[in-house]
């Protein structure tokens, strides 16, 4: 269960950092965050594979890069989204 919150707070932590790099906003706040660190996480170990440093199951450096992608292909698809309305 410990394992569990620590990997949700890294999840969003990397989001949130993610965000920060690009000045964007992620949709849905904290939820978004924690969905984005996770999900860019797995982005980035299969892109960089699993290197540097490690923390509660995610290696930091792909994990954020990953998440900075995801970030970047969501905005970019949200703000085409918009256009289009």
């Amino acid at each position: 269960m410990i394992s569990f919150i620590w990997y949700l707070i890294i999840g969003g932590i990397l989001g949130w950092l993610a965000g920060v790099i690009l000045g964007k906003d992620v949709p849905g706040g904290v939820i978004g965050n924690i969905i984005a660190g996770i999900i860019g996480s797995w982005i980035g170990s299969m892109i960089l594979g699993d290197w540097g440093w490690r923390v509660s199951d995610f290696y930091v450096f792909p994990a954020l890069i990953g998440a900075i992608v995801l970030i970047f292909i969501v905005s970019f698809i949200m703000r085409s989204m918009r256009k289009t309305t």
